[in-house]
């Protein structure tokens, strides 16, 4: 069973229903390097986690770029989320409120790792709206989309998300290379 190293039973969840098959869930603390590409980051837990768990396993980054502020804070988000919601939108002029939403999926093996990015553009909100339940949902409207992503519900935002894009790669690389994740 292929194992997917997060904290996050919400990023968990919407991988099992993304992917459509079973994942272990494991908690690891691990090091994160501070970068503002959600790949760098992925990679770099990736390789941290196979370290401790000799393993094949997922790890994933995601992150928001703000296209007015030269793309931060991009994997930084967390970080920048100290400052309020409420705030990230009233920074933000109007006219500079496009921005974009990635993830980076990153499948290691002891004979593999291959890296799977999806994203998805849109725009800053002018205030936070929807249920909180989700990092930065409550302030990122896709491209096409009135509604912020914690508007949408849990299947709407599952159908269109940077997160569905990335995990569809990763599907496809599973399907195609099964021997690459499946326990001895």
């Amino acid at each position: 069973m292929l194992t997917f190293v997060t904290g996050n039973e919400s990023k968990f969840r919407e991988a099992c229903q993304i992917l459509g098959m079973r994942l272990a869930k494991t908690s690891l603390k691990l090091s994160e390097i501070q970068s503002l590409s959600v790949e760098e980051v992925s990679i770099e837990k990736a390789r941290a986690a196979f370290l401790k768990l000799r393993k094949p396993l997922i790890v994933e980054d995601t992150g928001l770029y703000i296209n007015s502020l030269n793309g931060f804070p991009g994997a930084l988000i967390r970080w920048f989320e100290l400052v309020g919601h409420e705030k990230i939108c009233s920074l933000l002029p109007e006219d500079g409120r496009s921005a974009y939403a990635e993830t980076c999926v990153t499948f290691i093996s002891e004979n593999a790792m291959e890296t799977f990015v999806g994203r998805i553009n849109g725009r800053i909100a002018s205030s936070p709206r929807g249920a909180h339940n989700f990092g930065w949902d409550v302030i990122f409207e896709p491209e096409g989309c009135d509604s912020t992503f914690a508007e949408l519900s849990e299947s709407e935002k599952n159908k269109i998300s940077m997160r569905r894009l990335a995990l569809g790669k990763l599907k496809d690389y599973l399907d195609s290379n099964p021997n690459t994740y499946r326990s001895i």
